[in-house]
């Protein structure tokens, strides 16, 4: 059955073939069959099976959050606090996350994992990826990756995420290398390590990472968090499809990154939270890399799945225009994934044209600069993930594993409301 999304005020295709031209006025959309069939002005629509009026709302293709930590149990908020009050952050917080993730059942693990998955969706994510990382054992990562495996869009394999406490490095790595790296390549796509002092060194990670790509996984690194490193460098020597965090680069790095297809995944909301420096998304854009936002949602550093948020930040902190972070919410997750282009049964994400997945992000405001001009306001107003109503229009979200969200009532229409009236469905629109 197909779709018409049509009364769209804004609209960002993000849509590299369009370039300067990305940004539709009074647009519409055709969906069908799980992908965006047509796109144009509304004037010009052809006719569908039904249709949705957004009555002027501004629409973005969804967000695609290709760094998240979901399946965990347990809380980090005393660890946060002390930060707050001036301790440094350290790696060594992930042991506590290990140790009440183990104690989970699995029933209690996929129940929060979807409850997390419910509140991307909520706010507009439409593609996700998660990693393991607080199993740490050869069972225990097993666990995560099957549960990970039955919730998100693409699966990481962290094993490297620490060395649990009482285990030698170098033998806890040949574990990662080999019974670990074999029981979870099944359920994963990705690998991924935590190079950073208190966690692994270059050489530990580069073993790692040789291993893992050895086994036919697609490489990830956690670089430059903590302090300078060796991070960005292996990443881009082993070509990585990204290095996340990125907070502390030379001029070298920033050059590496610039000149490959490795991409630089920031993460605002944990660099809030950790009160680190922000990392200098404005000058690796500025010299040519291509950058991502992407929301770390975990217990210890960022503890948020709202990709709004992080969008907001990288506006108002990191310096980036409107469009600059939109891009990076989208399509510069994609890249990070992967995703960006489309292939025999797996559509592109991250932008919207004739043929990519129908993943849209609706705005309950006639702009995308509201993001930011409004920070923390709840914007988002309909999310169709690969072409099914999640939110909106009076349609009940249904996310993999989760219960329904109901969609947020309307706002009264008052002269205060304009440009955002109540959002309508009309059915059978030919």
């Amino acid at each position: 059955m197909s779709e018409l999304i049509t009364g769209i005020g804004e609209l960002h295709t993000v849509d590299p073939a369009r370039g300067a031209d990305s940004v539709l006025r009074d647009a519409a959309v055709v969906v069908e069959d799980g992908l965006i069939a047509w796109i144009g002005r509304a004037s010009e629509a052809p006719a569908a099976d039904r249709a949705v009026d957004v009555e002027g709302r501004a629409v973005l293709p969804g967000w695609v959050d290709s760094h998240t930590h979901l399946v965990f149990a347990g809380d980090r908020g005393e660890e946060f606090a002390a930060r707050m009050a001036g301790e440094a952050y350290a790696a060594g917080g992930i042991g506590v996350t290990t140790n009440a993730t183990r104690e989970a059942s699995d029933e209690t693990l996929r129940g929060l994992v979807a409850g997390r998955v419910r509140d991307a969706v909520a706010g507009g994510t439409t593609y996700l990826e998660t990693k393991t990382g607080y199993g740490l054992d050869v069972e225990q990562e097993l666990r995560a990756a099957k549960i990970a495996a039955d919730a998100a869009d693409e699966v990481t394999f962290l094993g490297a995420h620490l060395v649990p406490e009482g285990v030698d490095a170098d033998e806890y790595v040949e574990t990662v290398c080999g019974p670990m790296l074999e029981a979870v390549t099944p359920y994963v796509q990705w690998a991924d390590v935590f190079c950073e002092r208190g966690a692994f060194n270059p050489e530990q990670s580069r073993r790692v990472l040789e291993a893992c790509r050895g086994a036919g996984l697609g490489l990830r690194v956690h670089g430059n968090q903590i302090g300078p490193g060796e991070g960005v460098s292996l990443a881009v020597e082993l070509g990585a499809a990204s290095v996340d965090h990125c907070n502390f680069l030379s001029d070298e790095d920033v050059a590496a990154l610039a000149g490959s297809d490795t991409v630089a995944t920031v993460l605002p909301a944990c660099d809030l939270s950790t009160r680190a420096p922000l990392a200098p998304a404005r000058e690796l854009l500025d010299a040519g890399a291509t950058v991502a936002i992407a929301s770390n949602c975990n217990p210890g550093t960022s503890y948020t799945t709202s990709m709004n948020f992080c969008v907001a930040t990288a506006v108002l902190q990191m310096k980036l225009t409107v469009d600059e972070a939109i891009r990076a919410a989208t399509l510069g997750g994609a890249k990070a994934l992967r995703r960006d282009v489309s292939t025999p049964g797996r559509p592109a994400v991250g932008h919207l044209a004739v043929g990519t997945r129908a993943d849209l992000h609706v705005l309950d405001a006639p702009q995308a600069v509201h993001l930011a001009y409004r920070p923390g306001m709840p914007l988002t107003w309909g999310v169709w993930r690969a072409g099914r109503r999640e939110i909106g229009a009076g349609g009940p979200a249904v996310c993999r594993g989760a219960s329904r969200i109901e969609p947020r009532p309307a706002l009264p229409h008052s002269a205060a409301h304009d440009h955002h009236p109540r959002f309508t469905r009309h059915e059978d629109v030919k």
